[in-house]
């Protein structure tokens, strides 16, 4: 299980990769392979209105419910989306990593909390810029720091949120070549990350932090990482946690 970065580092990734979506918004027309149906345009306010978001209810604190869905973009979109990364950063960075803020993932071991919004947030950025630069023929591995991290993310977060696991359940371990590696139980009690040692994966997956993170993301395809044993499960987490 790989460390996680300090809040501080969290807000820096936050913005560096808004700055990266930004950086490759040079089309607004083209579309977003990683997105089906979507093009820059619709990427780029998506984000904007995801940070938009977050910021309210990061502003809210311990709220009942989550805050109102943002307005459309008014004036030009670029710079609208320009003021958007601030206003969650700015948040968060009020607020403190320890701060009860409302989440959409209360069934899953991740606090309620600023910092675990902010963490979220990094990955929602991050997967975003990649789609972006797909978009214009220019991919980009995630950065070291956002991967590694990233696979836990994914694990607590996404799939700790979904409930019970409708297949057979299964034990998977997924390794990253910088080092870091994780182990989750998929039952119909749901997702255990990091289980007690009692049996052997059936499933490993291994690669680059960076091609785990998108290949669960289903933003490349799962060829491109190493998977031993039952591939099956690897596609069903795949498909069981699909998220924009």
């Amino acid at each position: 299980m790989a460390s996680r970065p300090p809040f501080p580092e969290l807000l820096s990734l936050v913005e560096s990769r808004s700055a990266a979506l930004r950086e490759a918004a040079v089309d607004l027309t083209a579309r977003v392979p990683g997105c089906p149906g979507w093009t820059v345009r619709d990427l780029v306010t998506h984000l904007g209105r995801v940070q938009r978001f977050w910021a309210s209810a990061v502003r809210a604190g311990e709220a009942a419910g989550p805050p109102a869905v943002p307005a459309d973009p008014s004036g030009e979109l670029l710079t609208w989306f320009d003021e958007s990364t601030p206003l969650l950063v700015d948040a968060l960075r009020a607020a403190g990593p320890g701060a009860p803020s409302w989440a959409w993932w209360p069934s899953s071991a991740a606090p309620l909390t600023a910092g675990a919004i902010a963490r979220h947030q990094v990955q929602e950025a991050a997967v975003h810029a990649f789609d972006a630069q797909e978009a214009i023929g220019k991919p980009e591995p995630l950065p070291a720091a956002v991967a590694v991290d990233g696979v836990g993310e994914f694990l607590e977060v996404c799939l700790g949120s979904r409930g019970a696991w409708p297949h057979r359940p299964a034990r998977v371990e997924l390794q990253a070549l910088e080092g870091p590696s994780w182990t989750v139980d998929l039952s119909p009690a749901g997702v255990t990350v990091d289980p007690a040692a009692s049996g052997a994966p059936v499933t490993r997956m291994q690669g680059r932090a960076s091609d785990l993170v998108l290949a669960l993301y289903r933003r490349i395809d799962l060829a491109d990482v190493r998977v031993d044993g039952d591939r099956e499960v690897a596609e069903q987490i795949r498909e069981w946690c699909v998220v924009d």
